[in-house]
């Protein structure tokens, strides 16, 4: 199994990479949220400038952010400066779109999407719409070496519902889940090998990516300590940052709040509800998502919230629960190290060395 990590993109995230590398991580995927994070282009290059080893990848770029040439000519760019340690990871978007207000992109948009941008890295010329026409595109000079498409750059789809997974086994692209709970991650699992073999795809080739979130207990501590709220209470929060706005936006991956949690929810619900201005209740919805817990959620986010809603344990309790997700069929862990919680690498990496 490789073992990875996944943040919220700063300008100088390449320092939180350096140090993932040092420590024999795999991979490190930035996240594409504008407005919100620092961007991920530029993040990525001043990592792939500061390492020599380590994969790196959009986990995950969100298609409505930037036209397909564009995202193109930025993969083969960073594939020029490492030179086949990217990955293109890609989704519907969720925080990346409700920063400005809007709900996830269709599927069929992304497909087509992907398709633009793997032909034009496969050094393709490809048919494309753009402002009401047909338009034929490609790499003009890719021969002059300013950029790289001699390295392959692999696909990986987020996709948390079992549409989102029939695509990504059509498209013969690595996957990627969001995992809280270790059940339901093998249940999604299994309906992920039953999409692949559907499409004809031997399911021992399937590589498979579960994305967490949460933190290290250290012995005696609890679920209440201030460095678990800091490091995992920010996770769990956006679940309930997705479910308020489940009316206006839908929700990802068809979550509702779990029986326990519906009181601790329906107070998030109050305070959000006196969010201004009330047409754009999102901006403060999302402010500091999956980075910090501002201060009005604090009283929100509990003990059993955390517990619930993050991928937290001790050593132990987490290991296991990270053997389950290899035994499954899971071949890739991805971690979160939290925004400006440097010590989170050394846990998560004390962690895996144990799996």
């Amino acid at each position: 199994m490789d073992y990875s990590i996944n943040l919220a993109t700063e300008a100088v995230s390449w320092e939180t990479v350096v140090r993932a590398e040092a420590a024999g991580f795999h991979a490190a995927w930035f996240y594409d949220t504008q407005l919100l994070n620092a961007e991920v282009f530029v993040a990525m290059t001043a990592a792939a400038m500061k390492t020599h080893r380590i994969r790196l990848g959009t986990g995950v770029l969100i298609p409505s952010g930037r036209i397909p040439p564009v995202t193109a000519s930025a993969l083969a760019s960073l594939n020029r400066l490492a030179p086949g340690r990217i990955d293109f990871g890609i989704s519907t978007g969720f925080t990346g779109r409700r920063t400005m207000g809007v709900g996830a992109i269709k599927l069929a948009a992304m497909e087509d999407y992907i398709r633009i941008v793997r032909g034009l890295l496969a050094g393709e010329t490809v048919a494309w719409d753009y402002e009401g026409a047909p338009r034929k595109i490609r790499f003009l000079n890719p021969e002059l070496g300013i950029i790289n498409i001699a390295d392959p750059i692999p696909l990986h789809v987020s996709a948390l519902g079992p549409k989102g997974r029939r695509l990504t086994a059509r498209l013969g692209a690595a996957w990627m889940n969001t995992v809280r709970d270790v059940e339901k991650a093998v249940a999604d699992m299994a309906d992920m090998k039953t999409a692949w073999r559907d499409a004809g795809r031997d399911p021992n080739t399937l590589y498979a990516t579960a994305v967490v979130g949460g933190a290290v207990l250290r012995p005696g501590e609890d679920y209440d300590s201030p460095r678990i709220r800091a490091e995992a209470g920010p996770q769990a929060a956006i679940a309930f940052h997705n479910l308020v706005e489940a009316a206006e936006f839908g929700t990802i991956g068809g979550m509702t709040v779990p029986p326990p949690l519906q009181a601790a929810f329906d107070r998030y619900r109050a305070i959000y509800e006196r969010y201004t201005p009330a047409d754009a209740r999102y901006l403060t919805n999302h402010k500091g998502h999956l980075m910090v817990l501002r201060p009005e959620e604090e009283a929100v986010v509990t003990p059993e919230l955390i517990r619930m809603l993050s991928f937290s344990g001790t050593v132990e309790e987490l290991r296991v629960k990270i053997r389950r997700l290899r035994d499954a069929g899971y071949t890739q862990f991805s971690a979160h190290i939290r925004f400006r919680q440097p010590a989170m690498l050394d846990d998560w990496a004390e962690v895996v060395k144990g799996v």
